[in-house]
């Protein structure tokens, strides 16, 4: 992403997307000082391949136990990530974590919605939140003007479905009514910290990733992982402060909302 090392953290980082991205992000987007990979159990059987790639690349990947869910986790891993960077701070978080539950409306619980919640909107809030010290450390490090990836910038993965402009054409075929409404409230919690990150030059933006081919977006997506994070990571090199507050795919066209 630069000439300059630069250090990133990515949520849910053990499978789909996430794991694509720390794969692609240490092979093919160096320099890259330190990656902080993140996810609920890292010990665990659905985190032995971010475990082998750690074990590939040991003085980049750092892997961290983080729930997005818990304010508490995510406190203690901001706390962890400060005692690595330093001065330095940390440049990119890229909020990947979710949860999506395939309920229609009148199938939908509220404890459904709360998960949602929890997880997809709460979850990159208190995570920007915890870690903005870091944040503002990189970007006053930087030493560069304007604001793009290689400074400070928090990317938070969205979705098409997300859309409230597009919801009544795509709604028959994805109804997943928390994610939907879950995903919204990213989007409006993201442009509304757009306006008060940029203020210290720090980016925040959304990605929708496309239709992937993963747990969450099942075997008949249009993409695999690595189409879809070459293309975000494209997008990304590409980003500064116009993008701020944006919701771009992984095209990086306008997706409207």
């Amino acid at each position: 992403m630069s000439s300059k090392p630069i250090s990133v953290l990515i949520t849910g980082a053990n499978r789909g997307l996430g794991l694509e991205m720390v794969k692609q992000m240490v092979e093919t987007q160096s320099p890259v000082s330190v990656l902080f990979a993140c996810c609920r159990d890292p010990g665990g059987p659905r985190a032995e391949g971010l475990q082998a790639l750690a074990k590939k690349h040991p003085d980049i990947i750092k892997i961290m136990c983080m729930d997005a869910a818990d304010p508490k986790s995510i406190k203690q891993a901001a706390q962890q990530v400060a005692s690595v960077v330093g001065k330095s701070g940390l440049n990119v978080i890229i909020n990947n974590a979710a949860i999506a539950i395939r309920s229609p409306f009148f199938e939908s619980t509220p404890e459904e919605m709360q998960n949602c919640f929890n997880i997809n909107a709460i979850g990159p809030m208190v995570i920007t939140q915890e870690f903005i010290s870091l944040l503002r450390a990189a970007a006053k490090d930087s030493g560069t003007p304007g604001m793009s990836c290689r400074k400070a910038a928090v990317i938070n993965i969205s979705t098409i479905v997300s859309s409230n402009e597009l919801a009544k054409e795509s709604y028959d075929k994805w109804s997943v009514l928390p994610y939907r409404v879950s995903k919204a409230a990213m989007n409006m919690m993201s442009v509304c910290a757009s306006v008060e990150l940029q203020k210290d030059e720090i980016l925040c933006m959304m990605l929708h990733p496309g239709w992937v081919r993963t747990d969450l977006g099942g075997p008949e997506g249009e993409l695999d992982t690595h189409e879809s994070v070459e293309g975000m990571f494209r997008v990304m090199n590409s980003l500064t402060e116009k993008h701020c507050g944006a919701l771009l795919n992984w095209k990086g066209e306008t997706v409207p909302w």
